[in-house]
C-alpha cells in the first residue's frame, strides 16, 4: 500500500502520459518483435539512468547525514531481536574496528550523502558505482543467475524494465517506464551507522524512475523496499532521491568510514 502511493505520488505527468499512452495502444512490444530473439537490456531500456548523479538529502537528514546517536531508531521497523542488538552498539569500537563498510552495503548505501556513476558494462549489465565509499553494485539482466551463494556488502542483483502500472510491455527510448531490482545474497551490515543491523536473510526491492523537468533538469526517484525476517518487523520502504549532474567535476571518493 505504501509503495503504491509513493510511487503514484512521484510518477507526476510522466507517468501519467505513459498510461495514456498505454491506454491508446501506443507503446509497442519493446522485445522479441518478430519473432526474434528477446531485446538486451541496453536495447530495451525505456529511459536513461546513465551518468553522474548526486543525491538530494531533503528528508531524515538526521539519519543520513550524521551518525545517528544509540537508540535513535525512528521510522525503522525493527523487532524486539534487533533493538537488543543495536542497543549495543558502540561508536568507540566501530571506530577501531577492521570492518569499516557495515553501513556500506545495497541496503543503506542508497540513502547515503553519495554521488553515483552509472554506465553499461555490456548489452545486459548495468553498474552502479558510489564515490561514498567505493562501492560498486552491479545489476544483471536477462537470463544471469547468481553462481553460488556467497554473501557480499552489494549483493547478486538481477534486474528487469517495467512499464508504468505493470501494463504491457515496456517501449525502448520511449521516456516511459522503471527499472526493477532485486538483490539478494547479502553479507549481513547495518541499515544506519547506529549499528540497525540486517541478516544474511534480507531481500531488497527497489524501483528507480526518472523525471525530466521543464528546465532540463533529470531526476531519479528511487523506492527502496528492505525485507528482513530476522531483525525487521514489516518491511521498510524508503524514498530517494537523485539529481544527475553535467559531469565528473564533483566526483569525489572516499573510504569507508564507521563514524562520518
Amino acid at each position: 500500500m505504501v509503495q503504491s502511493k509513493w510511487r503514484s505520488a512521484v510518477g507526476f505527468a510522466a507517468v501519467a502520459a505513459s498510461v495514456l499512452l498505454l491506454q491508446n495502444g501506443i507503446h509497442a512490444q519493446g522485445r522479441g518483435r518478430g519473432g526474434g530473439p528477446p531485446a538486451t537490456g541496453k536495447a530495451a531500456a525505456p529511459i536513461d539512468l546513465t551518468g553522474y548523479w548526486v543525491a538530494e538529502i531533503t528528508e531524515d537528514w538526521r539519519w543520513r547525514m550524521v551518525t545517528p546517536a544509540r537508540g535513535d531508531w525512528e521510522s525503522v521497523p525493527m523487532n524486539a531481536e534487533s533493538q537488543a542488538i543495536a542497543d549495543k552498539w558502540d561508536p568507540d569500537k566501530e571506530a577501531s574496528a577492521p570492518d569499516q563498510c557495515k553501513a556500506y552495503g545495497a541496503p543503506a548505501l542508497m540513502r547515503a550523502p553519495t554521488r553515483l556513476h552509472i554506465t553499461w558494462v555490456d548489452d545486459n549489465t548495468l553498474s552502479v558505482e558510489s564515490d561514498y565509499g567505493q562501492q560498486k553494485r552491479i545489476m544483471h539482466f536477462g537470463s544471469w543467475k547468481p553462481t553460488g551463494s556467497t554473501l557480499s556488502l552489494q549483493g547478486d542483483s538481477v534486474a528487469h524494465w517495467e512499464a508504468p502500472g505493470n501494463r504491457g510491455n515496456v517501449r525502448p527510448n520511449s521516456g516511459a517506464g522503471s527499472l526493477v531490482v532485486n538483490t539478494k545474497n547479502l553479507r549481513p551490515g547495518f541499515l544506519r551507522k547506529n549499528g540497525i543491523p540486517y541478516s544474511g536473510a534480507t531481500t531488497m526491492t527497489e524501483y528507480w524512475d526518472l523525471i525530466k523537468e521543464y528546465n532540463g533538469d533529470q531526476r531519479i526517484l528511487l523506492l527502496v523496499e528492505v525485507d528482513d525476517p530476522m531483525y525487521l518487523a514489516q518491511p521498510w520502504i524508503v524514498p530517494v532521491h537523485f539529481k544527475k549532474e553535467a559531469d565528473a567535476s564533483k566526483w569525489d571518493p572516499s573510504q569507508c568510514s564507521a563514524i562520518w
